[in-house]
């Protein structure tokens, strides 16, 4: 069963010895993730006792510190002070690394009209 807490409860655990932060209504104890943060412990610090959802999209963190994020949720937010979920993080990166034409040309095409160039520049002029 999932732990429920109010915002209010989360308000009071924004310190070194109890921080906790909310992401999308999910509630995440990061006391003991502050050291080992790769963004240092003042970003979470900063965010303690607060919903960190906005933070947390802007910085874009990896797929790997999405999953990795499970491992300190401790709850969820009470279903009347829950917000809106602007962006789920599945959704999000569905579409993001599937492959297609216009994609290969747009990273492919400039590195290599600009070899053959060089490459026609030099032949001609040597």
């Amino acid at each position: 069963m999932t732990q429920l807490f109010t915002r209010k409860e989360i308000e009071e655990r924004n310190r070194k010895d109890n921080a906790a932060i909310i992401i999308d209504n999910v509630v995440y104890d990061v006391t003991k993730f502050l050291e080992d943060h790769p963004g240092g412990a003042e970003v979470l610090l900063e965010n303690a006792g607060k919903d960190a959802s906005r933070c947390f999209r802007d910085v874009g963190h990896s797929d790997d510190a999405k999953l990795w994020r499970g491992e300190f949720k401790i709850g969820e937010v009470v279903k009347e002070e829950q917000r809106e979920v602007i962006c789920q993080d599945a959704s999000a990166s569905s579409g993001e690394n599937e492959l297609t034409l216009r994609g290969f040309l747009e990273v492919w095409f400039p590195p290599t009209a600009f070899a053959v160039i060089a490459i026609l520049a030099y032949v001609y002029l040597l």
